[in-house]
């Protein structure tokens, strides 16, 4: 065989396996040793390679902000930071049917300004909104559902993560790719609002009996509001005035987020000893959890990229005769399906480089071809098999009745409506590149 055939596979292996129930860090990992060790001939070098590539991975400057927002994330729950956004915005949409829904999606949105990583506000959110809208009668599909859709927010609305990764790979301006992504990112939160809310409307029934009978209940006073906005603000203008103002770079912002978070907390009297230790143990597990997930992944790019079959669809794409639309297409589509496999940060650390030129060569804006290509990447945190926010959803639940196809049922509309969003970027650049 040869390694174009064996990459192919060890891809349709790999689907099996998790479709079979096997853990999907495990199934990647092993299809990523085999593939290695059937393509070079020998296993001792397939280890070495693998083990070369979750050192790499797990000693990234950029992998290090992935426990500081998650730390930062659980001291904005313990301290009751999350909780006060989501009575916030739960507040602000009262009137509305569908108001836990449609507030979790604003809270999340105010969350992604704090944190830039979707898996931190899928992590705080499950902990926050899913119990509080089972409670109060919503369908448990859509409540995990809302939360999942909602948390890739964080990787849209600046910070971005994956922003700042895509700045460095295309040597583009990480503030010029920030401002392109507020038009964008507002624009996803209200497709998922106003979606949450026709369906409350039309068919109040999906999203579950409490929403038929009634509309979300708050009963908060201005002061009350003044009082559970403010620190939320506080911290919204450390991380991002830090960052605009040059005071700290946007991967630092990380660790001055969760200094002021644990602050604030301190401050409130909401921090005690016991509540620390707690979120030093659970950001340990949940960075642990994460860290093979990402690990296995960034080991089956390696394996896909040793194989040649990314390099093969991107020549592919290169070279058909398919015109200017026909490339971005094909590319947005390959992006999308290799999101199902591969978490965020491989897929553009294989792809990007290779259609950099391609794209370039069609004096495509790179600035728009970024933002497209966040939005596309991110679907791929809600569709099957892979589905990182699902599975740190699934994690972070106390619920067992929740199933890994609840989540990814429920996440379903909300990945839709990604692609219409996606599509108006696609049809109309000035949304992402106006405001530069």
């Amino acid at each position: 065989m040869t390694p174009f055939e064996i990459g192919l596979t060890s891809f349709g292996a790999m689907v099996v396996m998790i479709y079979a129930g096997f853990w999907v860090p495990f199934a990647l990992m092993l299809c990523s040793y085999l593939g290695v060790w059937a393509i070079k001939g020998s296993p001792l070098l397939a280890g070495k390679l693998l083990a070369l590539a979750a050192s790499e991975t797990i000693s990234s400057y950029f992998f290090g902000v992935v426990p500081l927002f998650v730390l930062m994330g659980y001291v904005v729950s313990v301290t009751g930071m999350g909780r006060d956004a989501f009575d916030v915005a739960n507040h602000m949409f009262r009137r509305l049917r569908g108001g836990l829904g449609v507030g979790t999606v604003g809270a999340n949105a105010i969350f992604a300004a704090i944190t830039g990583i979707s898996i931190a506000s899928a992590a705080v959110f499950t902990r926050i909104a899913v119990p509080e809208m089972i409670r109060h009668g919503y369908a448990k599909r859509f409540a995990v559902g809302v939360v999942a859709g909602s948390s890739v927010l964080g990787m849209l609305i600046p910070p971005s993560l994956l922003l700042i990764l895509y700045g460095l790979l295309t040597e583009q301006s990480v503030g010029d790719l920030f401002i392109a992504g507020i038009v964008p990112g507002i624009l996803l939160a209200l497709a998922f609002g106003v979606g949450i809310w026709l369906t409350a409307l039309l068919w109040p029934a999906r999203l579950g009996p409490g929403v038929a009978a009634g509309r979300a209940e708050s009963d908060l006073t201005p002061g009350d509001l003044v009082a559970k906005g403010l620190p939320i603000v506080a911290l919204i203008g450390l991380v991002l005035g830090g960052i605009y103002g040059g005071f700290f770079t946007p991967i630092e912002a990380g660790a001055v987020g969760a200094g002021g978070a644990i602050l604030i907390g301190v401050l409130r009297r909401k921090l005690s000893w016991r509540d620390f230790w707690q979120v030093l143990t659970d950001t340990g597990l949940v960075t642990a959890s994460i860290s093979f997930l990402i690990i296995a992944a960034q080991m089956y790019s390696r394996m896909l990229a040793l194989s040649g079959v990314p390099t093969g669809f991107g020549e592919f794409v290169a070279g058909a005769d398919i015109g200017y639309w026909g490339v971005i297409l094909a590319y947005v589509l390959l992006v999308i399906v290799m999101g199902a496999v591969l978490d965020s940060s491989s897929i553009m650390l294989i792809l990007v480089p290779l259609m950099l030129p391609v794209v370039s060569g069609m004096e495509v804006d790179l600035i728009w071809f970024g933002i497209v290509t966040v939005i596309a990447v991110e679907v791929g945190l809600l569709t099957p098999p892979f589905g990182i926010s699902v599975f740190v959803i699934k994690s972070a639940l106390d619920d067992p009745d929740i199933t890994l196809g609840d989540i990814f049922i429920g996440a379903a509309p909300f990945a839709l409506m990604m692609l219409v969003v996606l599509a108006l970027v696609l049809a109309f650049p000035v949304l992402a590149t106006g405001l530069i």
